[in-house]
């Protein structure tokens, strides 16, 4: 059998790949500042869940409560309200629902205490809440001209639903007389996830405080909906609108806080699912803060991030006036996409750049395409096939270039062994055996560059495709999520407490792959005493990181391996010829070569080194 060689370009191509994913693993991890932030914040939450009910979750937020049964305490609550004691203080919610969304919208400040989708439910079939048991606070704080600071979440609201055809219009006021109010208005319309929502005020000029601050704070606490709380905290997320269409996030590994001017709108994502606040009027400034909860991987924690957004609010003529959109719904580009007006599918994490422009206009809808008429993981499968069909004239030109270093290699050896005690001298000469012969050293890498745009897409596409979403495939029974055949009674560092097979023939492949690419030789290379080691290392690294992310991504990666497998030995076999390569590049060597500016400059310096070393 003939001996393999090594390729160091094909080293370099491939560890250039996989560094970026390792780049982005290590990056996103917290810092020790960051774990002790982290710690006190779960001491606070811990305060918080001693502090609610018992029935209560983790995800409960403090909230105030009158005992309505107390005629002292209700004497108390409108002596501290004022004005607005004029609204009936009486406990209880209306709901407004479609066939795809549920809202309860308490009296006790007029907000939404429980959402959730009819059509989704959880990794262990529980409705998919995005508020719930007091994880959600929303209200505006303001003064009054008899200097009481009110915040609309402790005021009593007068509920009234009623119908315009189809569309249901849910008005709760805080009253001060009969003409003058503080309203929230919910409008819901068939089959939608986006609510209409009007805060405003009517006849409160003489009421509010307008030499004071009017702010708007809503707060939520992020619950828990699959199967690992590390993997949805890594994609759940606050993202904003602001300064005229950017797109801007918050940290998703750690604590983080902005402020922005000039906001459009505000999602609280939870991986798969989002809650999202749209403005007409844009908010002329906004502070965020983000708090991430998740500490360690866990089957008991039940909230990812907390998240808080404070924004001033203008009076118009002393008057309150602000056209608002709910949204609780599914982070999916087929819904959010009815929404372009609003822009709300620039909330999905696509990635950046033209990483991002690929996932959203070339795979999302390709895939989507090949899904509906394939089941979802044949669809990955033919996906995958199709990609590395299109990327062989990129495999074929990798290979060409390591066929042609392969039959260098001789030569290269023998300038290493007479020129090995002057290193200026061996470079000069190699150059010019490249040169001669019509080789470039890097036209190895360039192919793994051309692919690294498509890594780096896929690698954002398959954690966040809605589409994969509780989908199976054999034995994965979330392509999203990771695939389980077996339970680990431990749980060992990075890898989990579980045995994810796709990973393991993702990395079985790749290992094969690195086998035909790099071949057995490489410790006698010099100047790459490790680079044997790192064929073993890259396929057990492969193994570990991706225990845990989705299975179609180890689908992806399994099936494109096997391949470029097929496609690298079908170029050796049928199209390459080793003879007819060391044929053409001594034809090479027999013509005149003219260099051009690059290499006459580098031939310069290194003379002129060489002139300086001898000086």
């Amino acid at each position: 059998m003939e001996e393999k060689k090594l390729d160091v370009n094909s080293i370099v191509g491939f560890l250039l790949i996989f560094g970026i994913l390792i780049f982005w693993f290590y990056q996103n991890q917290p810092t020790p500042e960051e774990l002790e932030a982290q710690k006190a914040q779960q001491a606070e939450t811990e305060v918080i869940i001693e502090e609610a009910e018992e029935q209560k979750p983790l995800t409960s937020l403090p909230q105030s409560t009158v005992n309505l049964n107390d005629s002292t305490a209700i004497a108390d609550y409108k002596k501290t309200v004022g004005d607005f004691g004029f609204t009936e203080a009486e406990e209880g919610s209306t709901v407004l629902e479609n066939d795809v969304l549920f809202l309860e919208v308490g009296n006790k400040g007029g907000q939404i205490v429980q959402a959730y989708m009819k059509k989704f439910v959880t990794f262990d079939s529980v409705p998919v809440y995005l508020v719930k048991d007091g994880n959600a606070a929303f209200g505006v704080t303001f003064s009054t001209s008899d200097n009481r600071v009110l915040n609309t979440k402790d005021l009593f609201f007068e509920p009234q639903l009623s119908k315009n055809g189809e569309v249901q219009i849910l008005s709760m006021k805080a009253k001060v007389s009969e003409n003058q109010f503080l309203e929230y208005r919910y409008e819901m319309k068939p089959g939608e996830y986006l609510v209409d929502f009007v805060l405003r005020s009517q006849g409160l000029s003489s009421v509010i405080n307008n030499a004071q601050p009017v702010t708007l704070d809503w707060r939520l606490i992020g619950i828990r909906h699959n199967k690992s709380i590390q993997y949805e905290n890594r994609y759940t997320r606050l993202t904003y609108n602001h300064e005229d269409g950017k797109i801007s996030k918050l940290s998703e590994s750690s604590d983080d806080e902005e402020s922005e001017i000039d906001v459009k709108w505000l999602s609280y994502r939870q991986h798969f699912f989002s809650s999202i606040l749209a403005t007409a009027t844009p908010f002329k400034t906004a502070d965020f803060v983000s708090k991430n909860l998740v500490e360690e991987e866990s089957k008991e924690a039940e909230a990812t991030k907390e998240y808080n957004t404070i924004a001033p609010l203008e009076l118009q003529a002393g008057e309150l006036a602000y056209q608002m959109n709910w949204y609780y719904g599914p982070t999916d580009i087929k819904v959010l996409s009815q929404y372009k007006d609003l822009g709300l599918a620039d909330s999905i994490p696509y990635g950046w750049g033209i990483f991002g422009w690929i996932n959203r206009y070339v795979f999302t809808p390709f895939y989507g395409f090949l899904s509906s008429f394939l089941p979802y993981g044949l669809a990955i499968v033919v996906m995958t096939i199709l990609v590395r069909l299109a990327m062989s004239p990129v495999t074929y030109k990798s290979y060409l270039s390591q066929a042609k270093m392969k039959v260098l290699k001789p030569e290269i050896t023998e300038l290493n062994d007479k020129y090995k005690d002057n290193a200026m001298k061996k470079q000069q000469e190699t150059m010019k055996l490249y040169n001669k012969a019509g080789v470039s050293p890097m036209s190895g890498c360039v192919p793994a560059v051309v692919q690294l745009p498509i890594f780096y897409a896929l690698f954002m596409f398959f954690p966040t495709s809605f589409a994969l979403r509780q989908k199976s495939f054999l034995w994965a029974e979330d392509l999203s999520s990771y695939d389980t055949i077996a339970e680990l009674p431990f749980n060992i560092p990075f890898y989990g407490d579980h045995v994810s097979l796709f990973p393991i023939l993702a990395s079985v492949a790749i290992f094969f792959y690195m086998m035909m690419t790099t071949g057995q030789n490489m410790q006698t290379q010099p100047g790459m005493p490790n680079m044997k080691f790192i064929m073993y290392l890259s396929p057990l690294l492969m193994l570990f990181f991706f225990n845990n992310y989705a299975s179609g991504l180890s689908l992806y990666y399994f099936v494109s391996n096997l391949i470029t497998i097929l496609i690298m030995l079908a170029i050796k076999k049928f199209i390459l010829n080793e003879d007819k390569i060391h044929a053409q590049i001594q034809e090479n060597k027999k013509k005149p070569k003219k260099e051009n500016k690059f290499q006459r400059k580098m031939r310069e310096m290194m003379e002129q080194a060489e002139q300086n070393k001898k000086k």
